[in-house]
């Protein structure tokens, strides 16, 4: 398509996505990721950010990176393989692996990166990937760059899902891909049933623990779903992300030590990327350590405001869903209405970010909200306060936000 068609094709395409509630916008934030948001010169009380943990501002972890700044500088120059390899990338890796309880775990510069890199090395023409059907978008993108044939089953169905292993050919690798934590519907994956089903179908298990690791696990040890279940040993493969619950940036594929390497050699976002910056990996790695001297106490207050908020918008006749997760979404079905409420919350000084298609699916637009070991019960109280009078006055006034 030359410029003389692509403009107004795309002019077209952005009219379209304003006229259905779609467009999308950016507000730049001032000052550092918290609770308390300064934006267009006003300051919000934010529900909307993964910081779970509340770890991206934390004083151990600002220092480490000035430390690392000044000793290494900040780009990596080029992709590990060539020039970009430190010792705090593997000595990251090497705790990211005791963490998960692997034998080794790769690094990647992000979740992105890692699903649309791992799956393709692991998977391809021949092979069949097990899709769960609200997977994130860097899941899905992975599956499709595989080459593989994907069959997604319905969200969290084990009983479609082992209707497909049975009915699928034999020969080929075989790849059951699923969130641990689902990011718009803070639900978790049917885990154990997830690894009964891979064991008896001769599949391998994807977990992608984003949501979870940091959060979920063991007193002592919050590693993500497979840890707080107990079945580590029998996830072969386990994805996480450094900028959520530690606050900080990147990912990895935790597990044996033969996939790791198959990773180095064969997952194109590894090879042809730029390594992290070792500024970013020494923060990463100093957020592992703050995890351990810290962590429990963090998760304490995180399920507190929590508990707080699930109590209180069941008190209001909110549906708030049967999982216990800092992800809790107030589903108001269109674009138009979702935009309205976020709206007028805004106006009350509260950032609750409206999400709509295609993020979610048609008909399931939402009100993110997202909690932090930083909110504490008054801010909590805040926005239950706030919640019933901005969804009666979007009602009863029909008004939109830009």
């Amino acid at each position: 398509m030359d410029d003389t068609l692509l403009e107004p094709a795309l002019k077209a395409a952005l009219a379209a996505a304003e006229a259905a509630g779609l467009r999308r916008g950016l507000r730049p934030v001032e000052g550092q990721e918290g609770p308390w948001l300064e934006v267009e010169g006003r300051r919000l009380l934010s529900f909307s950010s993964n910081d779970y943990l509340g770890l991206s501002h934390h004083p151990r972890i600002i220092a480490a990176a000035h430390a690392a700044l000044d000793r290494w500088g900040f780009g990596a120059g080029a992709s590990r393989l060539i020039t970009g390899d430190r010792a705090v990338h593997e000595a990251l890796e090497a705790a990211l692996a005791r963490l998960m309880g692997t034998e080794a775990a790769r690094l990647f510069t992000s979740g992105y990166h890692a699903n649309t890199g791992a799956l393709p090395a692991l998977a391809g023409s021949g092979d069949r990937i097990f899709s769960d059907a609200l997977n994130h978008a860097s899941l899905i993108d992975g599956c499709r760059l595989s080459r593989a044939e994907v069959q997604v089953y319905p969200h969290r169905d084990l009983a479609a899902l082992e209707r497909l292993l049975v009915r699928a050919p034999g020969g080929g690798r075989r790849l059951i891909v699923t969130d641990a934590v689902f990011s718009m519907d803070g639900d978790r994956a049917p885990l154990s049933g997830l690894v009964a089903l891979a064991e008896q179908h001769g599949a391998t298990l994807f977990l992608d623990e984003a949501h979870a690791l940091g959060v979920l696990g063991p007193a002592g040890r919050p590693a993500g779903l497979a840890a707080e279940a107990g079945l580590e040993a029998r996830v072969a493969l386990r994805m996480g992300t450094l900028g959520k619950a530690l606050g900080t940036f990147g990912a990895f594929v935790a597990g044996s030590a033969a996939a790791c390497e198959h990773l180095l050699g064969s997952a194109r976002s590894f090879v042809f990327t730029t390594a992290l910056p070792p500024v970013v990996a020494a923060a990463a790695l100093e957020a592992l350590a703050v995890l351990q001297d810290e962590g429990e106490a963090r998760r304490a207050r995180l399920f507190a405001a929590v508990d707080h908020l699930r109590a209180g918008l069941s008190a209001l006749g909110l549906a708030v869903g049967p999982e216990r997760t800092p992800i809790l979404p107030l589903i108001l079905g269109s674009p138009e209405r979702t935009l309205r409420v976020a709206g007028r919350l805004l106006e009350e000084g509260l950032w609750v970010h409206p999400i709509r298609p295609p993020t979610v699916p048609e008909g399931s637009s939402r009100l993110r909200i997202a909690l932090s070991a930083d909110h504490g019960i008054e801010e909590v109280d805040r926005l239950l306060r706030a919640l019933p009078r901005c969804l009666e006055d979007t009602s009863r006034d029909g008004r939109s936000v830009a």
